[in-house]
């Protein structure tokens, strides 16, 4: 649906969100289901209204509660039976400027602005803490826009008793309090007012008549950055960018003129088209994937990446594709190389013949429409396709991860043995409890994971670590090493123990190591984990999703027996632990 992409259509999406969300949800039978608490300042009907779609956009099904006009922070300080009992899964907070209850004026000195700072700075913190004492999930904050009208012109910026000033420093004291605290979030609808343009977000008609705190036009734009962070949150997000090369990574025709290319400081087209390719590589920094897909020689796509001005190069791509098939084959073959779904692709082409046919034979990836080459990074960047929620030590290496991998399949290709092939690499599995070092990416693996995922229980750092603590979970992560390089923590199962029965509520891995034996290396571990404590039964569940249909019958493969099935094809698995034989995978295994 175009009217999600960035430029947004906003009149389709105000006027006929019925049919929007009628045909969403026909489009995804099955998505995420989540509560969304929206405490807002002012009004928040149509702010519901359009989170609510573009959270369908990304499989996500929102249930929302909305405080009553401008009561917030009295819902959050003094709760209501009906908060209460909707226990929801994320709270946002939407608030604006309008909702300082003092700013200053010429007459205060700069003592009295910094106590009125601290005091207005406390009424929000305080609430902050009553949140997360009372229902510990995430919180999103919008900071604060600034108002349409500066009363000292430029000065209301620097001088302390202009409210832009004062603003200005509030919002400082979000982002420290956002760095200190996991799962608090911040909106940025300072960021939004300004690239809206202020004067229009600002627009004070609908404050008045309506108690909204933008324009109706600028929801969509709020409720799609609300819904960037909620998507990241719960592994929406894209993990890959599929670039086509000439006029998008250079301007020209690599084939016809390798020195003619418009790339570098030379020419105006040139920074353009070099200022694209630095935002490109800047995007590996937050873990995204990069990849070739063009219609050309592959002698001449290297040459082109390796043109003395560029600023990619081929070792930045994980894969390049660079010959005469259609580009959609080219697509579908890359993401089954990477062990992704499409879904997890955006396809950057300049063409927009491709794109057409990329978008219709290969459902799930993104495919921005690039309308000239100085608009490129503001396509993709208001496309929200990565936004960053946490970023781990894996993220900060995923392309060299990915090498690592391509030479394992090269590898792979000059043994006519699989068993022989898997004893080549030397993998070594470490298998420990849920380490306080190991939180962050174990929390980041059970939202970003989906395939290789059977109960797709999402936690936050808290839940792991509750889980790590409780005496009544057996809870173990993976780490693999092997000769090309480590694949850090690639596996998560957390069991709860009802007397003699281990439940497994929780079991995931990345299918960057599919097929090397780690889930047989886990499952050994954890059944000799569970015997020793005096377990007899283990029973395993799998919650069918869209995606997750490759782990239908994995605990069959470990000869437990399915002792239930309902009908939207959930299962129940039991094992004998006395019975499970080992498989003993082709690694060493330490603990």
């Amino acid at each position: 649906m175009d009217c999600f992409h960035y430029p947004l259509d906003t009149e389709t999406l105000l006027r006929k969100k019925r049919r929007l969300r009628r045909e969403l949800l026909a489009q995804n039978p099955h998505p995420l289901r989540k509560k969304i608490a929206i405490l807002g300042g002012s009004t928040t009907n149509e702010v519901a209204d359009q989170l609510g779609l573009f959270l369908l956009q990304y499989g996500i099904e929102a249930e929302f509660y909305q405080s009553e006009y401008a009561q917030y922070w009295q819902d959050a300080m003094f709760g209501t039976p009906e908060l209460d009992e909707f226990h929801p899964d994320i709270i946002y907070i939407h608030t604006s400027w309008r909702n300082l209850t003092a700013l200053p004026t010429t007459a205060d000195s700069e003592a009295d602005i910094d106590a009125m700072l601290a005091d207005q700075y406390t009424h929000f913190e305080t609430m902050w803490q009553a949140l997360e004492a009372k229902f510990g999930c995430p919180v999103i904050q919008n900071n604060f826009d600034r108002p349409n009208f500066r009363l000292m012109g430029n000065r209301d910026i620097w001088d302390p008793h202009g409210r832009s000033n004062f603003i200005s420093r509030m919002n400082q004291k979000f982002y420290a309090y956002a760095a200190a605290h996991e799962h608090f979030y911040i909106n940025d609808i300072d960021y939004l007012s300004a690239d809206y343009g202020l004067t229009a977000w600002g627009d004070a008609f609908f404050w008045h008549m309506y108690k909204y705190a933008m324009c109706l036009d600028a929801i969509p734009s709020l409720a799609n950055s609300v819904a960037n962070i909620i998507k990241s949150l719960y592994g929406r997000n894209k993990k890959a960018l599929v670039l086509d090369l000439d006029n998008t990574l250079w301007g020209g025709i690599v084939g016809d003129d390798v020195d003619g290319l418009a790339i570098g400081p030379e020419v105006p087209e040139g920074q353009v088209y070099a200022e694209f390719q630095s935002y490109c590589k800047a995007l590996k920094s937050i873990g995204v994937i990069l990849a070739v897909d063009s219609k050309n020689d592959e002698a001449n796509a290297l040459a082109g990446l390796n043109h003395p001005d560029g600023v990619l190069r081929p070792d930045d791509f994980v894969s390049i594709k660079a010959n005469w098939e259609p580009k959609d084959r080219n697509l579908t073959d890359i993401a089954a190389e990477l062990n992704l779904g499409a879904d997890s692709f955006v396809f950057a082409d300049d063409n927009p013949a491709e794109r057409a046919i990329v978008a219709a034979q290969v459902p799930g990836v993104a495919v921005p429409a690039l309308d000239g080459a100085e608009n490129y990074i503001k396509m993709l960047d208001h496309g929200g396709y990565f936004e960053v929620t946490a970023l781990s030590k894996e993220d900060l290496k995923k392309t060299e991860l990915y090498h690592q991998n391509a030479q394992r399949a090269k590898a792979q290709a000059s043994f006519s043995d699989y068993g022989e092939y898997l004893d080549s690499l030397e993998m070594t599995a470490t298998i420990k409890d849920f380490e306080p070092l190991y939180i962050q990416r174990i929390a980041q693996l059970t939202n970003k994971s989906n395939q290789f995922n059977l109960t797709t229980l999402r936690c936050s750092e808290d839940d792991i670590r509750a889980m790590a603590e409780n005496p009544a979970w057996l809870c173990r992560c993976g780490k693999l090493v092997d000769k090309f390089g480590d694949n850090g923590i690639v596996t998560v199962t957390a069991g709860e123990q009802e007397g003699e029965t281990l439940h497994l509520r929780l079991w995931l891995m990345s299918c960057r190591v599919l097929k090397r034996g780690m889930e047989d290396a886990m499952m050994d571990i954890m059944v000799a984990n569970a015997a020793a404590r005096g377990v007899k039964t283990i029973r395993g569940y799998y919650y069918p999703t869209a995606k997750n249909a490759m782990v239908r019958e994995f605990y069959a493969s470990f000869g437990f027996e399915k002792v239930e099935e309902t009908a939207d094809g959930s299962t129940t698995w039991q094992l004998d632990v006395a019975a499970y034989q080992p498989k003993h995978p082709h690694m060493k295994i330490e603990r």
